[in-house]
């Protein structure tokens, strides 16, 4: 909710200062340079939720994370080419200022395209939950085995998942109507994180773009995913995951 004020606060006082400097508008170029510190403000504030999904929504080794990765530079650098072209306004410079908030312009609009792309290809910070799917449910075991993957799928309802980190390991678990399972939780095609997927007659199925697997033998169903996954033993140690 908070992106669009960044965006258009800068886009705006770009716009402001290439219509000043057109018709040499003095009312036009003092907009233009209020609209800056505004628009950084929104941004540092649309940064928080941001980081928050980076480090606990976007998934690790997926293509969602590269462009995540992407769009936080390019927004990091376009925040520093307006604070910049701020600062020149400040100068005897006529039109450096105006320069690089062009730049910035450009560097901000592949970063919003990025942006929508997590959004609506990736789905991160959406909730696309499936019909009896229940509430989205996460939990953290250690590695001393004080507690098993089978103590954390209990309470899950036929056709339910829960994410589960074990170290550097995100692992599914998931009841079907024949009992509970546990599989890795990364696509093999993208990273798609599977627990946030769909599950339905013991298939489970990737999010992002399709890709099913058998969830009890981690086989391939269908594509476009060519490798299997990974499942495991719900009372295995978890020292001993993915070992």
């Amino acid at each position: 909710m908070i992106v669009p004020f960044p965006f258009v606060f800068l886009m705006g006082a770009w716009g402001f200062g290439v219509a000043g400097e057109v018709s040499g508008s003095k009312d036009l170029k003092t907009v233009s340079r209020y609209l800056v510190p505004a628009g950084l403000a929104a941004g540092l504030l649309a940064a928080v939720p941001g980081i928050i999904d980076y480090l606990g929504s976007v998934p690790p080794k997926s293509s969602a994370k590269e462009r995540a990765t992407k769009h936080a530079l390019l927004n990091v650098t376009s925040m520093a080419l307006f604070s910049l072209g701020w600062l020149a306004g400040r100068t005897r410079s006529r039109y450096l200022p105006l320069a690089l908030q062009s730049v910035g312009v450009t560097t901000l609009s592949i970063a919003g395209w990025l942006g929508g792309t997590l959004v609506y290809r990736n789905q991160i910070g959406v909730d696309h939950r499936y019909a009896n799917a229940g509430k989205w449910q996460e939990e953290t075991l250690s590695a001393d085995g004080t507690k098993t993957l089978q103590d954390a799928a209990h309470g899950l309802a036929v056709n339910q998942m829960k994410l589960v980190h074990v170290d550097d390991n995100r692992i599914a678990v998931a009841r079907t109507g024949k009992g509970y399972l546990a599989f890795q939780d990364r696509c093999t095609h993208k990273g798609g994180p599977l627990s946030d997927g769909v599950l339905a007659c013991g298939t489970v199925q990737c999010p992002w773009h399709g890709s099913q697997f058998d969830a009890r033998t981690g086989r391939v169903k269908a594509g476009p995913a060519e490798m299997d996954i990974e499942t495991y033993d719900l009372h295995k140690e978890q020292k001993k995951i993915g070992a």
